[in-house]
């Protein structure tokens, strides 16, 4: 049922990918691709390699502790990696590389909204050499400092390798920020610094200066300013995708990467507007949370180009109330 599902919300989002999204596919990396894997049939996150170009990192929304790397240029796995001396994971949603070279995994959804008192983030070096292999992983208990909560996005900060995550609620949610070094010793708990509208996943610019944050249906690119979103957000014209899950930046900067569930499912690039040259240098950014501050209302998510497809939104939104709800009621029994 789950499979027809995400088959129906893909073929949707397909029919409506607006013309300025379509690009050829070829050997060019970083542009629009397909996952060929056909065991990769809920790709939950995405997070672009810092050490093989055009490789990007994902991995499935299962309980098993695999990592696969995609190619860009063919679409193909050239890597799977197998997470070593860590439990069994629950519900990972996300994935990124941080400063150190690297990755984080988010073993962080919770789609009872609270069934459990901590998460897991895990951790281990990017390979120097492609190929399938088993890697040593670090598991680190994650904790919010009010309590348990959904989320699906984990963002590092690419100069001070802070880890924050995004919690997902339907009315918003909340962007917390871990200590300043996680530790395999004790608890980790995360604060609330910021407010987030309903958030599938998130990933920091190469400079760290952006964050951007995407829904179902739309994305927004904010400044970061001082350990929290420094403006009110912009639009960036995501694609409609059937079950939009994931996003990422490029290694340069230019341009964002959205993904989604489904098998054979599509990544689509979209060109970063305004995006700095590599002689510009961008704000330096402040990474340090403040002081709590009066909650502020949720951030309204801006549709983008094609946003306003009022057929296309609601083909899309029908497609994805099917396969959220057929996902939940699979996990519960």
């Amino acid at each position: 049922m789950r499979t027809a599902l995400c088959a129906l919300g893909a073929a949707a989002a397909l029919a409506l990918l607006p013309a300025g999204h379509a690009r050829a596919e070829g050997q060019e990396a970083d542009r629009d691709f397909t996952i060929a894997d056909p065991r990769i049939t809920e790709s939950s996150g995405l997070a672009a390699s810092r050490a093989h170009p055009g490789i990007y990192w994902t991995h499935n929304d299962q309980d098993a502790p695999l990592i696969y790397g995609i190619d860009s240029r063919t679409g193909e796995t050239v890597a799977t990696l197998t997470m070593q001396g860590v439990g069994t994971p629950r519900d990972m949603e996300a994935i990124a590389v941080g400063p150190d070279g690297d990755i984080y995994v988010g073993d962080i959804g919770d789609n009872l909204d609270g069934s459990w008192d901590h998460v897991w983030i895990y951790r281990f070096p990017e390979p120097k050499v492609l190929g399938d292999q088993k890697v040593a992983a670090e598991q680190y208990d994650v904790k919010y400092a009010d309590g348990p909560r959904n989320a699906e996005a984990l963002m590092v900060h690419p100069k001070t390798g802070r880890v924050y995550i995004a919690s997902k609620n339907q009315d918003g949610g909340g962007l917390y920020a871990g200590p300043e070094r996680l530790s395999t010793s004790g608890t980790n708990v995360f604060r609330r610094v910021d407010d987030v509208p309903w958030v599938t996943d998130g990933a920091f610019s190469p400079d760290g200066g952006r964050l951007v944050l995407r829904g179902y249906f739309s994305a927004k690119e904010y400044a970061w300013k001082d350990g929290r979103l420094g403006d009110g957000g912009t639009g960036v014209g995501a694609p409609f995708q059937g079950q939009a899950e994931s996003v990422t930046y490029t290694t340069d900067g230019s341009a964002f990467m959205f993904g989604s569930e489904g098998v054979n499912s599509k990544v689509v690039r979209v060109d970063r507007q305004g995006a700095a040259s590599p002689s510009e240098k961008p704000e330096k950014p402040a990474d340090t949370p403040g002081a709590p501050q009066a909650p502020k209302s949720p951030a309204a998510q801006d549709g983008g180009e094609g946003g306003n497809a009022t057929l296309g939104f609601l083909v899309l939104a029908g497609a994805t109330v099917l396969v959220v709800g057929a996902k939940r009621l699979l996990r519960r029994r």
